[in-house]
């Protein structure tokens, strides 16, 4: 197993970029992705609902800019910035015992692993969660999502990022550097429900929206085309248990709507490196974490939430009052909502 240049895209927010800025990766990883200048939510004829938000003035009260980066490339970023540090790949964890004196990682393929502290940060169907929390399955949306990555320089450069609003369906793409562009779409659809053929499905739904959906489409590979159901979780308030803590999508898996579960991921791991001590009673330093970070990020989940139920309403009489209403709303409250997501 490797880490291999995989993924799609996404969109590093400034309370991220603070976080990396601080650890003195921001510029590495600018340097790898795009620095996003405007963003608009539109419908789908590319008509604009709300006003366009000039996200270079915004991030430049709070000192850090939107950068839009090809996920691997993220992923090579950070990795050469622990190049020292030992990393074993391929280990499937399967249950985790804390009752001696390490805390003891039972892999899947039969290996036992020893740790003083064990951070589970693996994702939405976390075996380290289970350990902690033991709830149950993550909770379906109801709608699913496809994302992909053009090919370098085979569409027109984009000015924007954007987000098409349409009844059930949205779509949404900004540019990532080295010419490719990331793009998702959003549908509602049963769980479960799978494609015979995603690139032609994409082009049925979205081939007809607005001016360059079509373009970006067609200038993405099928195969790399990523299908993806959308799920979250109720929040909980306890995020570790003994010497096992959770981190990121293992803690509070959220929807992808207001763009901040890489973001949240990054700010609980600096929250959790400043509170871990180098001696000192590691306990109380996963209390301190849960206090400092569980409020906002289980704010974020829910606001996540709530954020796609409006925006994937279908009804015509729904998607007429919603889109009105967010057609007669100031930027400046836009503006103000983004800003606050920015403040850690």
């Amino acid at each position: 197993t490797s880490l291999a240049p995989v993924g799609a895209g996404l969109a590093l927010q400034p309370n991220a970029m603070t976080v990396l800025a601080e650890m003195q990766l921001a510029d590495a990883v600018l340097a790898e992705g795009h620095q996003v200048g405007r963003a608009a939510i539109v419908d789908h004829a590319g008509r604009a609902l709300g006003g366009e938000i000039d996200l270079e003035v915004l991030s430049a009260a709070v000192g850090a800019p939107v950068v839009a980066i090809h996920r691997a490339r993220l992923h090579a970023v950070l990795h050469r910035a622990i190049r020292e540090t030992d990393v074993t790949l391929g280990s499937e964890a399967a249950s985790i015992d804390d009752t001696g004196g390490d805390v003891v990682v039972r892999c899947r393929d039969g290996r036992e692993l020893r740790a003083d502290l064990v951070v589970g940060a693996d994702g939405l169907r976390s075996v380290v969660r289970r350990h902690v929390v033991g709830d149950s399955e993550p909770v379906y949306s109801g709608y699913t999502s496809w994302r992909g990555v053009t090919r370098p320089g085979a569409c027109p450069r984009l000015t924007r990022m954007t987000e098409a609003w349409g009844s059930g369906e949205r779509f949404g793409m900004v540019a990532i550097g080295r010419g490719e562009i990331y793009w998702f779409a959003v549908a509602d659809a049963p769980a479960g429900d799978a494609d015979h053929d995603a690139h032609a499905e994409l082009v049925r739904r979205f081939g007809g929206w607005h001016h360059p959906v079509r373009a970006v489409l067609e200038a993405t590979d099928a195969a790399h085309v990523i299908r993806t159901d959308i799920s979250d979780r109720d929040p909980v308030r306890q995020w570790h248990r003994g010497r096992v803590v959770l981190l990121g999508d293992a803690a509070h898996p959220m929807t992808p709507n207001l763009g901040q579960g890489a973001c949240q991921a990054i700010e609980d791991a600096a929250a959790l490196a400043e509170e871990l001590p180098v001696d000192g009673d590691v306990a109380d330093a996963l209390t301190r974490y849960e206090q400092r970070r569980i409020a906002r990020a289980n704010g974020i989940v829910l606001g996540a939430r709530r954020f796609g139920q409006v925006a994937q309403w279908r009804h015509p009489v729904a998607v007429w009052l919603r889109n009105t209403a967010m057609q007669l709303t100031p930027a400046t409250v836009a503006a103000r909502q983004a800003q606050s997501l920015w403040r850690r």
